[in-house]
């Protein structure tokens, strides 16, 4: 006699399931959490604000462009500064040349972001940390009108976990 039938085969498949993809949510989660405790801990500056302007140009040489970002700061969570603050990526469109980089932030007129920065020791300007997974674009819940991350947590509860992170490292 088998001790697995047919109609067992049907009982456990859902569950099979069900736990193949609880691990990858708990392997999602556990990788964002390191991913967003790495940027907390290792960004000099970290900033939710309004993107103001952009502006690309060439370097001195004309070899490549770089865009500046100016972002109008709304609340430091980590360091401090003035009103708004200037990210400077490589990349960008002067005149009809332009210049694309992969796994760099793409930012948007009147955006709302929350970015992870380093200081820029050749200049006064900042850049983002990690490239794109340093950058997050804030948007606003339907409901409640709160502005939540695009993997839908709550802006407050997400200051929160990064606050945490940053408090452990002092």
């Amino acid at each position: 006699m088998r001790a697995f039938s047919l109609t067992n085969k049907y009982i456990y498949l859902p569950v099979v399931i069900w736990l193949f993809c609880g691990f990858q949510f708990i392997s999602f989660s556990q990788n964002r959490a390191s991913e967003i405790k790495s940027l907390s801990e290792g960004a000099d500056v970290i900033v939710i604000g309004k993107v103001v302007q952009q502006k690309s140009n060439w370097n001195e040489n004309r070899t490549r462009i770089y865009t500046n970002v100016t972002i109008e700061v709304e609340e430091f969570l980590k360091g401090t500064n003035t009103g708004e603050i200037v990210v400077t990526h490589p990349g960008g469109e002067v005149g009809e040349v332009g210049e694309l980089y992969t796994h760099m932030p793409k930012f948007r007129n009147d955006e709302e972001v929350l970015v992870f920065l380093e200081e820029d020791t050749r200049s006064n300007d900042y850049r983002v940390l990690n490239g794109e997974n340093g950058k997050m674009t804030l948007l606003k819940d339907k409901t409640t009108g709160e502005k939540v991350t695009p993997f839908n947590q709550k802006i407050s509860t997400f200051k929160n976990e990064i606050k945490k992170y940053i408090g452990n490292q002092k």
